[in-house]
Parts: structure tokens; sequence; C-alpha cells
């Protein structure tokens, strides 16, 4: 179950990756600055690739892991 948990989190990070270059439907609805920050636009947007790496990574090190 956790490589699983693991592969989601890689896949959900390199859509917030994603989300801070390109407009899509898709990468829109996964936006995660759109979550916290009220007012979120363009300028919010480069927080995404941050956390989209942040996220990938660990999910990326989790499964090389086990």
């Amino acid at each position: 179950m956790d490589t699983y948990v693991n592969a989601g989190a890689v896949l959900y990070g390199l859509v917030l990756v994603l989300a801070a270059f390109m407009r899509h439907p898709l990468t829109e609805a996964m936006r995660i600055d759109s979550l916290f920050i009220p007012q979120a636009g363009e300028r919010s947007r480069p927080l995404n690739l941050l956390l989209g790496l942040a996220i990938a990574g660990y999910g990326a090190w989790a499964l090389l892991r086990t």
C-alpha cells in the first residue's frame, strides 16, 4: 500500500510542477496555492513548483527506500 501512496505523491508532485508552467483544466484543479492563498493568481503560481518538487522528491525518495 505504501508503494501506491508514494507513487501517487510522485504523480501529484509532477502535476504541481506542470501547474507552475502551463494552464490546463487538470493543473488548475490541482494547484495547491489556491487552497491556502485567498487571492491566488499568477504571482502565486511559482509556489506550485517548489511544493511540487518537494512532494515528488519525497515520494521518489520513499519509493527508493522500500
